[in-house]
């Protein structure tokens, strides 16, 4: 399995960061471009370097590079995930405005009818990002924003996110056993 993830500005950089971790543990393939300001969410927000990411990663674009392998529909990935999205990144690709490789990879899902799946980092929000959300998802992409269940009783701020990335990876069939699922009231 390939994926391609694309790592956004908003806060919010630990989805991206466990989703690449995750996925690497899992064998899969991954696809990494990371925005500029992404860069520098990840130093602020976690302990982790964009370093760490790249030692997981096949392969890892620069994102202004419009002609990297990501950037058409002939190079094979199973989908993308944008973790975190941020807004920009959301009408970025719900308008098809590929300035940069993070729209144009997911754009590119889009139009080959692959899975695209954006953990959107906003709140509250306003009736233009409702929009957003609705046309992207009616070209077939998937808005997954990281809301946080609590009946799986986390312990941690660690298992509320992994609950979360479990929630993306489940869009492709992937299971990492991240958090107990629900079985009912016992």
């Amino acid at each position: 399995m390939r994926i391609v993830v694309g790592i956004s500005g908003a806060s919010g950089a630990i989805y991206g960061v466990r989703i690449v971790e995750e996925l690497h543990r899992l064998g899969v393939e991954v696809h990494l471009v990371i925005s500029e300001t992404a860069v520098k969410t990840i130093c602020f927000e976690t302990d982790y370097k964009v370093a760490d990411l790249s030692r997981m990663a096949a392969n890892v674009y620069d994102n202004k590079d419009l002609g990297a392998a990501i950037s058409s529909g002939s190079f094979q990935v199973n989908g993308m995930i944008v973790a975190p999205c941020s807004v920009k990144t959301l009408a970025g690709i719900a308008n098809s405005f590929n300035s940069e490789l993070v729209t144009r990879a997911a754009d590119v899902q889009l139009k080959e009818r692959r899975k695209l799946v954006l953990m959107l980092r906003e709140t509250p929000l306003h009736l233009g990002h409702i929009q957003q959300m609705l046309t992207v998802t009616q070209m077939g992409g998937i808005i997954l924003p990281p809301v946080p269940s609590f009946y799986h009783l986390p312990q941690t701020i660690d298992d509320i996110v992994n609950q979360s990335v479990q929630k993306a990876l489940d869009q492709f069939q992937l299971e990492a056993n991240l958090f107990q699922r629900w079985k009912g009231m016992e």
